[in-house]
């Protein structure tokens, strides 16, 4: 399926922003913590969390200082949009990396009723998400402060299952590469109810765009690939819904996302299934992963 026929179709506020871009940038908050710096900074109206000096590898999560409830990154409007529009409304949610907390917070006003289990490794994170970002966790908002390869496989000892997973985990240099593997992703399907989806937050190109592609293939089979400054993966067990079946889901929930700053009419034409990857790219496994490497 290939609903989207030319690029562009969603003005995109990069999630990778260059440093010059950047130039104009105060300083809020930085901390050290035992993973990473986590900093703060407003620029051009916004703030920003990042892991790095002058947010040299990417903004992890920003908010529109004028309009919080507005989503500053486009990866959060792709994510959204893969979460609510490829099947029922999910009842119970797995998001692995909290960043400043807005998708978690946007899914909670959409879907009040819904648990949402917030995996983050960092302390220091989620306290900043909460002084800074506005997040607010609560009895449907858990956050578990634990590595997320451990929490999964927690969760499938005490045989929880999820109607939808996202995963938007990063350190300071990309995803964590035990969080890229075959093995990781088939645990994180085995946490899927039957009709599940899983939303993974990318990049839109790196030396590892091909060997994610085929290692996500070997796992779920075709999926959705949206790219629009970066890349969002979007998977079920069940298979694919039709095109017919997105756009039923998009009039759903049309004015509810609207609110956060989603055209689901822009978004729909990203869910593409053709793939632009060497589709003969070796699989990253437990014994093969030398992200770090790959991704250089």
């Amino acid at each position: 399926m290939k609903i989207c026929t030319g690029p562009g179709l969603i003005a995109a506020a990069l999630l990778f922003a260059a440093p010059a871009a950047l130039a104009q940038e105060k300083l809020v908050h930085s901390e050290r913590s035992q993973y990473r710096e986590v900093r703060v900074y407003e620029t051009n109206g916004e703030r920003c969390m990042c892991f790095t000096i002058s947010c040299r590898i990417g903004r992890q999560s920003c908010i529109e200082l004028a309009n919080p409830h507005r989503f500053a990154l486009n990866y959060a409007r792709m994510m959204m949009g893969g979460t609510l529009l490829t099947g029922e409304a999910p009842k119970r949610i797995l998001i692995i990396g909290l960043g400043g907390g807005t998708i978690p917070s946007a899914l909670r006003e959409v879907l009040p009723n819904a648990q949402i289990d917030v995996v983050e490794i960092d302390p220091a994170v989620t306290r900043v998400a909460r002084k800074y970002f506005g997040f607010q966790d609560g009895p449907k908002m858990k956050v578990f402060e634990v590595d997320g390869r451990v929490y999964v496989k927690r969760a499938l000892r005490e045989g929880v299952k999820y109607d939808a997973i996202l995963l938007d985990a990063f350190d300071h240099e990309y995803i964590p590469e035990h969080l890229l593997t075959q093995e990781f992703l088939t645990e994180v399907k085995s946490l899927l109810t039957p009709t599940g989806v899983l939303v993974g937050n990318t990049f839109s190109s790196s030396k590892l765009y091909d060997h994610e592609s085929t290692t996500y293939a070997s796992v779920f089979g075709k999926f959705f690939n949206l790219k629009a400054a970066n890349r969002v993966i979007v998977a079920r067990p069940a298979g694919l819904p039709s095109e017919a079946q997105l756009r039923t889901r998009a009039l759903e929930y049309e004015l509810a996302l609207r609110s956060f700053g989603v055209n689901v009419q822009d978004v729909l034409p990203l869910f593409s299934t053709t793939p632009d990857w060497d589709t003969k790219a070796r699989v990253l496994t437990d014994q093969y992963s030398p992200a770090n490497l790959l991704n250089r």
